[in-house]
């Protein structure tokens, strides 16, 4: 399974962008099952509330990853191991990251610094 970060979202489902096309013609390739999560969900939704977008057609028919506790229990953990090492993660990410390595499921994003300190996660 491959869960697509917010980052990779955005170009695939702006119609001008090539490197969304790129990205969408990738993950086709790969055969596996796509898939986002709910934190993902919200990061599009609150972008597209903010910015008076319209609403983005197919978001919803995307299967989407639930954070649940097993989740919050390694995410907690893999920020404090970054908080300890000095390496800088947002919250938001670390909690990707976890949904991504409890399900081990591939990552697919743009920001992949966003994403190196967590070494158990698989990126595309």
């Amino acid at each position: 399974m491959i869960i697509i970060d917010t980052d990779v979202l955005i170009e695939i489902f702006d119609k001008k962008s090539d490197k969304g096309d790129i990205a969408l013609k990738k993950i086709e390739d790969t055969g596996e099952d796509i898939a986002i999560t709910s934190i993902n969900l919200h990061e599009i939704l609150y972008g597209i509330c903010k910015y008076g977008k319209k609403k983005i057609k197919g978001i919803e028919q995307l299967e989407t990853l639930e954070f649940n506790r097993d989740d919050a229990q390694l995410s907690a953990k893999l920020e404090l191991e970054c908080e300890r090492k000095g390496e800088k993660v947002t919250r938001i990410d670390t909690m990707i990251a976890a949904i991504a390595i409890n399900r081990k499921a591939k990552l697919f994003t743009f920001n992949t610094k966003h994403f190196q300190a967590f070494t158990e996660l698989s990126l595309v």
